[in-house]
């Protein structure tokens, strides 16, 4: 089994640097265009399914992939692979300048996430690893053995994926980096064990973003 996971494409929240979460923002034209590229890229890929987050971003860059790469799948959304939630600091601009206490707190969520705590109404990192790792073994043990899985999530979400994945701990869950708009990290279920088998591969040049 194999599970093609793809951050969704840019919004207008990513081009300002506003936190999103659970906040539905549509993607933005140049997020459709990379969504497109990427379909195009994956056309050889037999998908059997599509599952993605139940936000707006994520589900239209899966639509557009399967009809770019000429497969017609109904698309399930799981909320367990949902964005985490920022709670009432949503809409925040992150300009890496720390413009208030609450600002200030919301630098440890890149810079030092063992140390972060969500703001009011937010959620956990340790939660969102949690919902994420049940998400995995779910698909492991429902799942055929054939099945090509095209997952469609969020920036912290993928890397939750594959934090549970890789076995990294929270202080290592961002392995680097956020991972691009519409970049593509595979999974392969071997013997009941999943396997990172790519990360953050992309289909398009830099420029392009």
């Amino acid at each position: 089994m194999e599970l093609y996971m793809i951050r969704h494409g840019e919004t207008e929240w990513n081009r300002m640097k506003k936190l999103q979460g659970h906040t539905d923002i549509a993607l933005n034209d140049a997020g459709r265009a990379l969504a497109v590229q990427v379909g195009h890229a994956l056309r050889d890929v037999p998908f059997t399914r599509a599952v993605s987050s139940p936000l707006s971003r994520a589900v239209e860059p899966a639509r557009l992939v399967l009809a770019a790469a000429g497969r017609t799948l109904e698309i399930e959304t799981d909320p367990r692979i949902e964005e985490i939630s920022f709670g009432e600091m949503e809409g925040v601009l992150m300009n890496g300048e720390a413009q208030s206490p609450e600002q200030a707190k919301l630098q440890d969520f890149f810079s030092a996430p063992e140390k972060y705590r969500p703001p009011k109404g937010g959620e956990t990192l340790e939660h969102l690893l949690f919902r994420t790792g049940q998400f995995l073994e779910e698909m492991a043990s429902s799942c055929h053995e054939q099945d090509t899985i095209l997952v469609s999530v969020h920036g912290a979400c993928m890397r939750a994926l594959q934090a549970n994945i890789c076995h990294r701990n929270l202080a290592g869950i961002w392995d680097g980096c956020v991972p691009p708009n519409c970049a593509v990290s595979v999974a392969v279920l071997e013997k009941g064990v999943w396997r990172l088998e790519s990360q953050d591969v992309m289909y398009y040049g830099k420029g392009e973003l």
